[in-house]
Formats: C-alpha cells, structure tokens, sequence
C-alpha cells in the first residue's frame, strides 16, 4: 500500500479545493441549504464537465474510470465546504451499477449519470437501524416477466432530488436491486430536511411498482454489506475534511480573540484541546484512507477497516463539533456563526450507515 496520494490525486485536491473555495463559499452553501431544492443544479452541472460525476464510472460508459483513493480526495474536500450535494448518494449508485449490474444495465444508465443529467440514490434499509443484512425487509412478489414491489424506504439519502433509485428487496429469500426511476407508475419520493440541511433525506413510496426482469440486479448478501461499507467509507471521508475545517476555524479564531490581554490559544486549556483534536482527525483519517483502499484492494479487509474508520470517527467528529462551538464562546452558538454547521453536520454524520456503538460491536465480533 502506497500510503501517500500520487501526483494526479494531489491535483485534483487542488482543483475541488479551488472550485469550492470559489463558487461555494459559506455564504452560497447558507443560500443553497435553505432553498427547495437543497441543492444547486448549476454547480452540478459543472461538476459533471469536471468529471466528478463519472469518478467511479468506467471510461467505455462515458465516465473517468478512477477508484476509492480518487474519490475520498473529493469527498474530503465536499466535507470541508459542507457543499450542498447529492454526491455521495449519487456515486455510490455509480459504484454499484459498475460493479453488479449487466452490461446493458451499465449502457442504459451509467451514461447518464456521468453527464449529471440522472442523479441516482440507494435505497437499502426499511428498518431505519444498524446497517446489516436483517434490516433490509420489502418483500417483492412475482410478475409475468418481473417482479412487483409495495412498500415504503425510510430515510433515503437525497430522494427528493434523485431520478433514479437503487431499491433493495428481497424475493424468494434472497436480496436484490431494482432499477426504479422516479417517473416509473406508482413511485412517489419526498423530501425532508435534517438537522443539518446542507443533507438531505426523505421517503420513497412504492405502490404497485412493476419492475421488468431487465432492470433486476441479482445480489448475495455479501454484496449487500459491501454496498452498505462503502457507504460507510464514502460518509467517513466527508467527516474528514469537516473535522479539518473544525480545527482550521478555531485555531484561527483562538489567535484572533483577545481575552484578559492575550489570544486565548495562549491558554493551554485551549491548546490541549486543539491539539487532542487535531491528534483524534489525524486517528481516523488514516483509518478512513485504508479502508478505502481496501475498497478496490483488499475487499476482506473492508468491513473491518470500514468499520474501524467509522466508529473512531463518528464519537470524535461529534466531540469536536462540539467543542468547537464551546471554544468560540458565546458567539459559536448563534445561528450567523459558521462553527455550528459543522456541529450539526457532526450530529447528521454519527449515524449514518452505523454509529460508533455498532462499529465497535462489530470490529470486536469480527477479530474473534
């Protein structure tokens, strides 16, 4: 394992990095979060002419045909600017489609994902809980030619944005994807907005959905928990570079404000928590960068490193959401304040595809 990014990964930093700075700055992503959309087509659309919609996109179905490594690069970045976007619903729809589905099914609907003009989404769980196999419950019964699915998915990551869903079901005692697109008869998907608005989620209905054999995707339930793991990956990435904007703002705003005649980072009881802080990003960053190389590489290893980034991650992200607020003082809670988007991203983050509890348990089960 090469433990450092390669020339053309550190460009590609830059460039996000650049673009974000520039076209979503704080005061977009405030404007962008309390819209209706929740997002900004604009920016997606020009994140699609940069390539980052076909990312994980083979290069014969029109995308760039990168991996894992490449993408936490951009997830890194999108965390740290907290932009507005269904990107990671969107490309792990991507990554599942090049990995399980058939040729045709590639032709049919990876095209229009790279060019951004189809936003696709996973919907998985029907019990919103711990990621495993047993809490994946819709029943689809037969039909000439296919199968019918009536149910309803709680909690699907940018549904009311997305076009196109990935709907996990289960037939004959065993797993499966259907490929549902939002204008199919008897589909109906709502949107809701968190605790932290720069994400989104929602309900996807279905109610009598006929779904051709064609748009079927046959998958075990290991395949299942791979999916479910880079999900794991993919919301880890973004507590990265979150948790380094964290730490960016208050070390800034420790040098800047005056207390008693003197920047209050002079005070160790500031210092020692910048730097526990700082100690705790640099902790699951590497967990998170190995368990996305494990992705392409060393799929074995991937639910335990998958989920070794995820439980350190999710309690420090959370304590350092909140002890930056607490360090800016009074200020830090009000709602013209920056720190506290990263707070409530923090909140959002922690039970996404599995809390620190669950992880745990499971890094422990897994070592036996």
């Amino acid at each position: 394992m090469n433990f450092g990014f390669t020339e053309e990964q550190e460009l590609l930093r830059e460039q996000v990095r650049k673009f974000l700075e520039e076209r979503c700055p704080t005061s977009t992503v405030r404007s962008i979060m309390n819209s209706d959309a929740g997002y900004s087509s604009e920016h997606w659309s020009q994140m699609a002419a940069l390539g980052w919609l076909g990312l994980m996109i083979d290069e014969s179905h029109e995308g760039v045909g990168l991996g894992w490594i490449d993408l936490i690069v951009v997830l890194e970045e999108m965390g740290r600017s907290l932009c507005p976007t269904p990107f990671v619903s969107h490309c792990l729809t991507a990554s599942t489609l090049c990995e399980l589905g058939n040729e045709e099914q590639k032709k049919t609907c990876l095209p229009g994902l790279a060019s951004g003009d189809t936003i696709g989404t996973i919907a998985v769980l029907d019990i919103p809980d711990d990621p495993i196999a047993d809490n994946l419950t819709l029943q689809a019964s037969a039909d000439p030619g296919g199968i019918i699915l009536t149910g309803t998915k709680p909690f699907v990551t940018d549904a009311g944005s997305a076009d196109l869903f990935l709907v996990a079901y289960r037939h004959a005692n065993k797993p499966g994807l259907a490929i549902v697109r939002r204008q199919d008869d008897g589909v109906s998907a709502s949107s809701t907005a968190t605790m932290d608005l720069t994400k989104r989620t929602g309900t996807l209905t279905l109610e009598n959905v006929k779904v051709p054999a064609a748009q079927l995707i046959p998958m075990t339930e290991a395949q299942l928990i791979r999916l479910l793991d880079k999900g794991v990956v993919a919301v880890t990435a973004e507590m990265v570079g979150a948790a380094e904007a964290i730490i960016e703002m208050t070390t800034s705003y420790a040098r800047e404000r005056i207390q008693f005649g003197h920047p209050i980072g002079k005070y160790q009881g500031v210092k020692h928590r910048l730097a526990e802080m700082y100690v705790d990003v640099e902790s699951f960053k590497s967990l998170a960068y190995f368990a996305a190389w494990c992705v392409d590489e060393d799929p074995d290893q991937l639910p335990r490193a998958a989920s070794l980034a995820k439980a350190y991650a999710s309690d420090a992200f959370a304590q350092m959401g909140i002890d930056g607020v607490q360090l800016h003082g009074a200020i830090g809670f009000t709602q013209e304040y920056d720190i506290q988007l990263y707070l409530k991203r923090s909140k959002w983050a922690r039970p996404m595809f599995g809390d620190a509890d669950y992880h745990y348990e499971r890094v422990a089960a897994l070592t036996l």
